[in-house]
Parts: structure tokens; sequence; C-alpha cells
């Protein structure tokens, strides 16, 4: 009895407990023949009673796998007769992974209301390019009825030899000839028309997705990732515009066709045409009903392979932790495994879209040769000519490609439907912060008083965890304020909130009166305000163009002064290029203290009234730090400063020093003021001393 079970059946049969999700499967899993792996299944693995065990029902198929039968029959005598069985069921070892929280992938609905507003611009190409496409399926429609009379002129020939076969032939072939040639100028234009709308309407999307993304808060990018966003960009855009273009060109003509061909059948013979449209329905039922299936197996697959994305772009973004601790063959493993999930589920779907296609192809064929059978007999009979039949059967093979295009074409749609539904997902994602602040102050009426009341605070991501509550300091104009404490106390998140990188809970942040979610953004962020952060982020490009970043209108002697008074300028001549050298990818060809300095001029080039340092000193050696911090003090001049340190070294000058401690300012003074109360300042102060000592015992051991 087991040997019914066929080798050839072997990639079709997959076990599965109903109650188990889509990466859980039986170990015992397609290893061997299907005949084998049934049999050693109810012999080793039915009576499990191990701590991991699952009661479920054997499928030895997914629902697109129902081809078989005598497995499904089977598996289902043996549940009946001794229960249900049982089976370790294992996942595959995985790294947890954040994804996509801030979205539902079941909420990826498609805009058709956006898709249409994109397609507006180009109305009369898309119009001449489905125009184009209507002519073809014409022509496709009546080369049948061209092609039986000349069939009808060949037979007559037959039986009437005397007759002037080039005066009757003349006609149709010269009509078939015309028919052939506009067939072919009428292809070319729709392709190439609806070529153009495409790539038209996938760079509008890809622009507008970029936007999107480039308006989300900062709490949006705290939570996302960043080969999900890329992904979007790229592989969802191509999916959508390959589905699109295949869509209108190829679905548009093959129902035209379907439905031409199909008034010409009737018009040959109503009878036959009962018979030829019979299977018709059915393809479109079954269609709608594997459709629903399908679309939400694609949303899978799609989201498995971003998963895999996410493995290789972290990987590759973090390749010196990778290499520093040996993990290239765990990365390698992971990568792997997050691809063979990809895969088992893209197979899935194209087996799913596969047994879709080849029903319909078995349809289409019977109805052919249902087709032949009839139409001998009417011939036979009479009833029909030899032309007639001819064109029928023409007709008949056009419906039949047209419908089996159809069904090719429906995989398509679903993947493209899905994509544009996750690309649509992300362009409709409204910012949670209201941005709509218009206020700006004049550059000679600014001040840079700055002013938190009773802020309280949490992050988006850890609503539960209170950073700030309460928090009250004032920061008077064009003096250096100094924040300090342990980590993990707020000191960078009111940097954050004086930058609206958030929102307050609770209170308000002000500058110069003005509460600074009133103002407009882009000049708080572009003109009034200017940081420089622990990790300065330089992009892939020249060091000119770095530094101006933060104003690129300004000219190059403006960009030569700036990094003069950031003690950037003798290195920068130093290289081989000069200004002009490329600084690499995040600036990995440039040193700690040189990228340090070259975003020093970047903040000194906008010339911000606001200068925020955020730890802009804690990662470098002390012989870099002494230049960053010449280099900072210069450009701190006439500026009100507000500095986030955690080398108390670096805000011994500063005007205030703010400590804290959970949240809240338990002291404030100068440097001095602060030492003589001998409590929090004067604590951390001793930390950093004996840290400092312990490295230098530690560094002199392992010199001897």
């Amino acid at each position: 009895m087991w040997q019914l079970l066929q080798t050839s059946s072997c990639q079709l049969v997959r076990q599965r407990l109903l109650t188990a999700k889509s990466n859980v499967y039986f170990t015992n899993l397609m290893k061997n023949k299907p005949s084998n792996v049934v049999k050693r299944y109810f012999s080793e693995v039915k009576t499990s009673s191990e701590k991991n065990a699952k009661p479920g029902l054997l499928l030895l198929c997914s629902p697109w796998k129902l081809c078989t039968g005598v497995s499904l029959a089977l598996g289902a005598r043996y549940f009946l007769s001794n229960g249900p069985a049982y089976c370790k069921a294992h996942t595959v070892p995985s790294r947890v992974i954040q994804r996509r929280p801030n979205v539902e992938e079941d909420n990826a609905k498609f805009d058709w209301d956006k898709f249409l507003s994109y397609l507006q611009p180009h109305k009369w190409l898309l119009i001449a390019a489905v125009g184009s496409a209507l002519v073809v399926a014409f022509f496709n429609v009546y080369i049948p009825a061209v092609l039986g009379e000349v069939v009808n002129v060949l037979a007559n020939q037959r039986s009437n030899p005397t007759a002037d076969f080039m005066d009757n032939i003349r006609v149709p072939a010269l009509k078939l000839v015309a028919l052939y040639i506009g067939q072919a100028i009428f292809t070319f234009m729709y392709i190439h028309l609806l070529s153009q709308v495409g790539e038209r309407v996938a760079a509008q999307m890809k622009q507008e997705l970029f936007e999107s993304i480039l308006r989300q808060d900062i709490a949006f990018f705290d939570q996302e990732r960043t080969g999900e966003l890329v992904n979007r960009l790229t592989v969802d855009v191509q999916d959508f515009k390959s589905s699109f273009k295949q869509t209108i060109s190829g679905g548009l003509r093959a129902t035209t066709q379907v439905v031409g061909s199909s008034v010409s059948l009737l018009v040959i013979s109503p009878q036959l045409t009962g018979l030829t449209l019979l299977c018709v329905p059915s393809v479109v039922i079954g269609g709608t009903f594997i459709g629903s299936l399908l679309r939400k197996l694609s949303r899978e697959a799609q989201s498995q392979i971003e998963k895999s994305t996410l493995v290789a772009e972290e990987a590759i973004a973090n390749m010196r932790t990778v290499r520093a601790f040996a993990g290239e063959e765990n990365e390698a493993q992971l990568f792997a495994q997050e691809c063979k999930a990809a895969a088992e589920l893209s197979m899935e779907l194209g087996l799913g879209i596969g047994l879709f296609q080849a029903g319909t192809n078995l349809f289409l064929n019977g109805m052919v040769l249902g087709t032949m059978f009839m139409g001998g007999h009417l011939m036979a009979s009479g009833q029909m000519s030899a032309g007639d039949v001819m064109a029928f059967l023409v007709n008949a093979q056009t419906v039949q490609r047209s419908v089996a295009q159809l069904s090719l074409l429906f995989g398509s749609v679903v993947k493209g439907l899905s994509a544009g539904g996750r690309v649509f997902e992300y362009i409709n994602k409204k910012p949670v912060m209201d941005s709509s602040g218009s206020k700006v102050i004049r550059y000679h009426e600014f001040h840079g008083d700055i002013e938190f009341k009773d802020v309280s605070f949490s992050y988006p991501s850890r609503p539960e965890a209170t950073v700030l509550k309460n928090f009250n300091l004032k920061i008077p104009a064009g003096k250096t304020v100094a924040i300090v404490g342990t980590s993990g106390n707020g000191k960078s998140t009111i940097a954050c909130l004086l930058e609206r990188f958030y929102d307050v809970d609770a209170g308000q942040v002000t500058i110069d009166g003005v509460d600074v979610r009133e103002m407009d953004c882009k000049w708080l962020r572009g003109r009034a305000l200017g940081i420089i952060s622990q990790e300065p982020v330089l992009f892939a490009t020249t060091v000119k163009e770095n530094i101006r970043y933060g104003r690129p209108e300004a000219s190059d002697e403006d960009v030569y002064r700036a990094a003069q008074t950031a003690n950037a300028h003798d290195f920068i001549v130093g290289f081989p290029n000069g200004y002009d050298t490329l600084v690499g990818e995040r600036g990995m060809s440039l040193s700690g203290g040189q990228k340090q300095r070259i975003a020093i001029a970047r903040a000194v080039l906008k010339n911000p009234p606001v200068l925020i340092l955020d730890e802009a000193t804690s990662a470098l050696d002390s012989a870099s730090e002494k230049v960053v911090q010449t280099a900072l003090e210069t450009a701190a001049k006439g500026r009100t400063v507000l500095v986030i340190a955690h080398r108390l070294s670096t805000v011994m000058n500063a005007d205030l020093i703010v400590v804290l401690n959970k949240g809240n300012i338990v002291e404030m003074g100068t440097h001095a003021q602060l030492k003589k109360q001998k409590g929090f300042y004067w604590n951390l102060i001793k930390q950093q001393d004996q840290s400092a000592e312990a490295n230098t015992a530690g560094m002199a051991s392992m010199a001897l």
C-alpha cells in the first residue's frame, strides 16, 4: 500500500501540523521517498510523548499541493482508525529581528485612488497605448476570418480546378499581409508607450515614497529597519512596475481578444460557441477563489524576502564587528536559513500559480479537442464549410491563448498588488508629530534664550519608562551650559527635545519665548540650531561636499574658512586631492578626530546662533580630544551652547554645569562651586579619576 506513493511526488509532500505556523515543520520533512516518509512517520513518531511533541492532523500537502490524493487518503484512513497523530515540531533557529512595528502587514491595501492620480498626467500616452493594444487585438480577431477565406479558396480550387486561382487568392492574401504588418507596427507602439508610462509612474511612486520616508518622525526610524525601507524603494516598486506593464499590455489585449473572438465564434457557429465558452466561467471563478489565497501567500513571501535582506544589510553594515568576533560563518548560516524560508514560500506561491495555470490549460485544451470533434461532425453534415471550421478553430485557439495568458498574468497581478500595497502603505503614512508650525525668528532679532518648562517625556518606543519628569532649565543667551551625569539619565534626550526630534509629553521647550512646536521645523534645524554629535555622520562624497551639507549654496571660500575655524584645513590640504578627497562610506577613510573636525566645520558653516555639542569628544583619544576641544571652543564663541558631556574635563570652563540623576536636576553651578559641595559632581570626578588611574596602571603592566 505504501508504494502507491511514487517518487515523483517527493517535491509535493510536505508534512505540517495544522496548529503550527508557517515556519514550523515536521522533523522528517521531505528527506526520503514519500512512501518511506509516511511509513517512518507512522512507525516512529505517531506515539511520541516527548516534551515538545504537539498533537495534530497529518497533512501531506500544503493548500496548493492537492495532487497527492493517495497520500491524503492514507493519512485520513490512519487518522480515523488511530486517532490524532503526534509529531515533534521544531522551529529553524533564527535571530530575533525587529520588523515593522509601525504598520500591520494585513493593512497593506492597494490605493486605487492614488494609483489613478499617478496615471492622470500620462493619460494621453496611456490612451494611445491602450488604443494600439486594442488595434492589435482587432487584428488578431480579424486574421482568423481572412485565413478562413484563404482556406475556402483552396478548397474551391480543389473542387473546381479550372477556376483562376491567382484572382481568387489575391484579395485575401493582400488582406493577410496588411494585417500582419499592421499587427507588428501597433504591437511596437503599445509596448513602447506602456513602457514609458510604467517607468514614469514608478519614478513618481519611488520619489513620493522617499519623500514620505523623509517626513516621518525620528520615532519612526527608531523602530524601523534600514533594509525594510530600502526594500520598499527598490524591490517593491520594481515588482509593481513589472506587474503594471505586463497586466496592461497583455491583459488588455488578451481580454479584448477573448471578447472579439467570442463574438466571431458566435457568428460562425452558435452550437460550437456554447461548448467553447463553457470552461471560461470555471476559470474565472477558480481564479477569484485562488487569488485571495495567493495574495496572502505573496505577502508572506515578500515579507520573508525582506527579512533575509535585513540580515544581509545588518551583517554588511557591521562587518568590522562580524570580523572581530569571527562571525562570518554564523551570519552566512543565518542568511541561508532566511533565504531558504523565503525560497520555500516563493516555491509554494509558484506551485499555487502553476496549479492554477495547469488547470486552466487543461480546460482550454479540452475545449479545443471538443471543438475539433464537433466541427468535423458539422462539416460532414454540411452545416459548416472547411473555411468556417478553420476560422472557428483559429478563433478558438485565440480564445485559448488569451485565457491562458490571463492565467499567466494572474500571478503577476497578485504579486504586483501585494507589492503596490506595501509601497502605498508607506506613501500614505502620516507623521505623528504636527509639523505645521510656521514661526521663525529673524536673524538680527534672535537672542538664543532657551528654557525647558515643566517638561515630562518618555520615548515613543518605551512609553512606560519616563526619562524626564517636571524638568526645568534656563539657558541664557550667549552662555555655555553643560549637562553631565552617568549614562541613561536623559542628557542626550534634552538635546533631542531642543531639536524637536520628539515632542514633549507635557510642558514646553522655548527659544526666545516661542514654543519649538510653533516654529518652522526646517528653519529651526536648518538655521537656528547646529549639532555636533559623538559619532559624526559623513556621506560617501568629498570633504568639501560634507562640509557644505548644512549650506549647499555656500562658496568654496566659506568652506575653507569654516575648516580653518574647526582646525581641519591643515590636514585636509594634506590629502592627495585636498577638499575633493572622497571620504568613503560613513567617512571610514578618516580618523575619529578628522571626522569630528569636519563635522565641526559643517556646523560652523551653518553659522547657527545655538550650538549643541552632544558627547562631541567622548569617542576620541587624549591627543585628538585636545585638538577637537580647541576647535569647539573657537566655534562656540558668540553663541548659546548646550554641551552634553560624559568627560568632565571638557566642561570645566562652562558658565553653568547641570548634574542630572534619573532625569532630575540634582546640582547646578560652576565647576569650582560644585567641587566644593562634594556631592554628585564631586563623586563623578572621583570616579573618572580612579578610572583613568586604573587604565594607566593597566597599560603600564601590559608594557612590562
